[in-house]
């Protein structure tokens, strides 16, 4: 039976219905006025208002100038190792045709999107790791035009580092733009800017109401809330690890998740001194110490097969698994984003560097879906095609079939093949 030696604050169920009206309200207006109400909303939230809400090319050229060559470097190492990651992963999504009976062949083809927008957040933080995840990768996949865009810093313009970014990345077209103005624009089109088909990328309640409200206008990666960390310990976890990968998670956002399954007494109660030890000096510490404080979990249980299973249970965005031995975990694991296995591996590495895709589901919904990668933007369709014997033999069964449903002008379409084919 699982214990908890520190619960997470129980909290009332968030009533977002002013957050949902405020958005209704946004993308309605975009729609309607279009690049006047993209202006409006930028001048009241994001004290901005340029001629062009677009980087010109001048910009782009000269962008990579603004930085230190090192972050630079860093940029270009980073986005190679995203890049590479994602184009193992296209070659392993393939055509093929065969043949299933005599003279029925059935085919499946990969077809990217036509266009994607990538919105890379910029609030609390410079998120340059959003755009080598959300640009790089439909361009790996195959689509053509990839529109970028990005709130303006302190009424400023681009971070640097976050255009440089998405330059290097590939982005065709560059916005100075944000929230939930910036993802109708991208919707619904503007004076200039043509409507995208895909839109993805996090963004705060906001944002992730607005994918909400626009989907079925166009496709999304998904809904993403606060970030999640869960690490699965046992005796030979070195607590100093755990607590700092606990709060390299914990500083993201107030309402950042966090848990520790150990299978030790010892090193549960350690950890959580060394979390309250390391949060004294953290830079940091005004959002992690909160975030630990109200949405932090420790939980002792008694065997891996209980780990697992509160592990599932919880389907965290990122799973570490620092245990003497991490293969029974990725063995028997079944929900989570991405895992980290051992303490050689952080979760840090998938945000920033080492080639796995950092937008990944939270709230539980690794049950059902993985994070984003190229198959996200690619669309799986299928063909077939049949010789007249086949079909007078397929046509014979998919009569009788339609007819048990009632659907008796689909059994005329198969009767009129069967009869004229069999003459």
């Amino acid at each position: 039976m699982a214990e908890y030696l520190k619960k997470a604050v129980e909290k009332p169920e968030e009533d977002i219905s002013a957050v949902q009206a405020a958005v209704s309200e946004i993308l309605e207006k975009v729609k309607q006025k279009g690049i006047e109400a993209v202006r409006y909303y930028s001048e009241k939230f994001d004290d901005w208002s340029p001629k062009n809400f677009r980087i010109s090319e001048d910009e782009i050229r000269s962008v990579k100038n603004k930085l230190p060559a090192k972050e630079v470097e860093d940029i270009d190492f980073c986005q190679a190792q995203i890049r590479n990651f994602a184009a193992e992963q296209m070659e392993r999504l393939v055509d093929f045709e065969v043949e299933t009976m005599p003279g029925v062949h059935l085919g499946q083809k990969i077809i990217p999107a036509s266009s994607s927008g990538s919105y890379i957040p910029g609030g609390r933080y410079p998120m340059l790791a959003s755009a080598h995840m959300t640009v790089i990768t439909p361009k790996v996949a195959g689509v053509s035009r990839v529109v970028a865009c990005s709130p303006p810093v302190k009424g400023q313009g681009l971070w640097p580092g976050t255009l440089y970014s998405m330059v290097a990345a590939g982005a065709d077209e560059i916005y100075c733009m944000g929230g939930v103005h910036a993802l109708a624009a991208l919707a619904y089109g503007i004076e200039g800017l043509d409507p995208v088909d895909m839109i993805v990328g996090a963004g705060n309640k906001y944002v992730a109401e607005a994918k909400r409200q626009l989907f079925g206008t166009v496709g999304i990666d998904l809904l993403a809330g606060p970030t999640e960390i869960l690490i699965i310990a046992d005796e030979t976890a070195d607590p100093f690890i755990l607590a700092a990968d606990i709060l390299g998670q914990a500083e993201h956002d107030p309402n950042s998740r966090q848990a520790l399954i150990s299978l030790s007494r010892q090193t549960a109660a350690e950890t959580i001194k060394e979390v309250d030890r390391q949060l004294i000096d953290l830079p940091t510490k005004d959002v992690a110490a909160v975030s630990w404080r109200d949405n932090g979990e420790v939980i002792i249980v008694g065997s891996p097969e209980e780990a697992v299973k509160v592990s599932d249970e919880w389907a965290p965005e990122h799973l570490e698994v620092q245990t003497k031995n991490w293969k029974y975990y990725l063995d028997n694991c079944k929900n989570y984003g991405s895992v980290f296995l051992g303490e050689e591996t952080t979760v840090a590495y998938g945000d920033k560097t080492i080639g796995t895709n950092h937008v990944l589901p939270t709230m539980r919904a690794a049950r059902y879906t993985g994070g984003l990668s190229v198959g996200k933007f690619v669309k799986t369709v299928t063909y077939q095609y049949a010789t007249r014997e086949a079909s007078v033999k397929i046509a014979d069964v998919c009569e009788r079939a339609c007819n048990y449903e009632n659907m008796l002008a689909h059994g005329i379409s198969c009767k009129v093949r069967k009869d004229k084919y069999s003459k």
